[in-house]
């Protein structure tokens, strides 16, 4: 557990916190591509306790600048996008994607008091229906070199969801392995089919079995945490009691997102993000090594759970998340339906709008939140004492990270997964795309493959 100061200074996030000091060395998600779209591209954005507006000019490139106007704080939200910017409609004050203000046009002619008024921005970029700003100070990082970036936007397919809670509980849910035997538990034998959130895996030869099964019939998983270059590795590991393990790989991407594997074929990379202290929004990234992904499909499946534009989900705390005690009876653990993206907002929100670390009893299954929290603190302790704090370069340096889900068996053992990993990608047909060029398009940079 936490003491009270530790999870003030964890769960902090706004403007001059220790907390929001750290998370502005990293590149955040502020909105979906999607947001953009339209014939007036202007989305308002509020992240880190700060309000702020995107949007795109007419040669297309982003601005990310405070909402309210620098003349006398009216709400640039509602301004006009034209002239190379986005124009106040109070006096007509006109800022440009770096927040510069171009013209005054209502000041006496002549005047350069224009030039002395500079605008909050952030720089902005795009990467597979996402955008991302950098909000700390100095020349912004590269990107991590990650699967999720790297593969070819068809591949890929991003959205995003609503959460009324601290950024910090939604995040350590996804590193906690062992909820998934009991919070996603279905049932009944097998699968309930490949429905809308729910988990699965492939079950075709030594790997036919099903992921409710799995979890339902195995609840107690050995987990083991790694520390790496990019913050930590989660294995944990389900002994299946006939010479076969179940092991699935998760990461934590320092210091706010988790790559996860949705099948062998998909990972899902989420980034956690604070809205303000008490809201959160997660955006996930699912990239697909085999096949492109149907979008369409994808989204629509999402639009019948999710209300634009706050992409809120429709069985919330309002409605007691659909909760019905006769399905938790008979079908489902949770009783609120078959999608596990529920379950989740239901668990991390029950906690409160800030969760109180100073009264929960961790156990040993928790030793990916505990490892987690050690890295946190020291980032943050170091970055008040004057050092970088750690991964803040944010480069993998290559493809990754590995997130899998197989069944070992034999003298194979549990590394088995780096196995899978590697001839996934080596299979995957924009790895072999990436691969034949010496210079990767999105990056600008220089890569090997995996």
């Amino acid at each position: 557990m936490l003491n009270t100061e530790q999870n003030e200074l964890v769960t902090q996030t706004g403007p001059g916190t220790p907390a929001g000091q750290l998370l502005r060395h990293y590149w955040q998600p502020v909105a979906l591509s999607e947001e953009l779209a339209g014939e007036r591209p202007l989305v308002a954005v509020s992240v880190l306790g700060e309000r702020l507006v995107l949007f795109r000019d007419e040669q297309g490139s982003l601005g990310l600048i405070d909402r309210q106007c620098a003349h006398r704080g009216a709400d640039l939200c509602f301004g006009r996008l034209e002239d190379g910017g986005i124009r106040c409609p109070f006096h007509g004050w006109l800022y440009d994607t770096g927040g510069n203000c171009l013209e005054q046009p209502a000041e006496p002619e002549g005047s350069t008091y224009f030039s002395q008024i500079q605008q909050t921005a952030y720089s902005c970029v795009e990467r597979n229906g996402i955008v991302f700003a950098f909000m700390g100070d100095g020349p912004p990082p590269a990107l991590d070199q990650m699967d999720c970036f790297e593969a070819p936007e068809e591949y890929t397919f991003a959205f995003k969801g609503h959460l009324e809670c601290n950024w910090l509980q939604a995040l350590e849910i996804g590193i906690d392995p062992a909820h998934a035997s009991f919070l996603h538990r279905y049932s009944q034998a097998g699968d309930p089919g490949h429905t809308y959130g729910q988990q699965f895996r492939d079950t075709a030869g030594e790997d036919a079995i099903p992921m409710t099964t799995l979890l339902r019939e195995h609840p107690r998983p050995q987990i083991e945490v790694d520390k790496t270059e990019y913050g930590l590795r989660l294995t944990a590991v389900r002994d299946l009691g006939d010479g076969r393990k179940h092991v699935r790989v998760t990461n934590q991407l320092f210091p706010q997102a988790i790559c996860i594997p949705m099948s062998s074929e998909m990972t899902i990379t989420q980034w956690h993000v604070p809205v303000d202290d008490k809201n959160c929004y997660w955006y996930a990234l699912f990239t697909s090594f085999k096949t492109p992904t149907d979008k369409n499909k994808m989204r629509s499946q999402r639009l019948d759970l999710y209300e634009l534009p706050n992409y809120r989900s429709r069985q919330n705390k309002r409605n007691n998340y659909g909760y019905d005690p006769e399905e938790q009876r008979t079908r489902t653990y949770t009783g609120m339906g078959n999608d596990i993206n529920v379950h989740d907002q239901w668990a991390v929100e029950s906690m409160g709008a800030i969760q109180d670390r100073t009264r929960e009893h961790l156990g040993r299954t928790d030793a990916g939140i505990r490892e987690y929290r050690k890295l946190l603190l020291r980032a943050i302790g170091d970055l008040e004492a004057g050092r970088p704090p750690a991964h803040a370069t944010q480069i993998i340096g290559r493809f990754g990270p590995e997130a899998v889900d197989v069944i070992s068996t034999g003298t194979r053992g549990q590394d088995h997964w780096r196995e899978l990993d590697r001839k996934r990608r080596v299979k995957s047909p924009w790895n072999a795309i990436l691969a034949g060029s010496a210079t990767c398009v999105k990056t600008g940079t220089d890569h090997g493959s995996d």
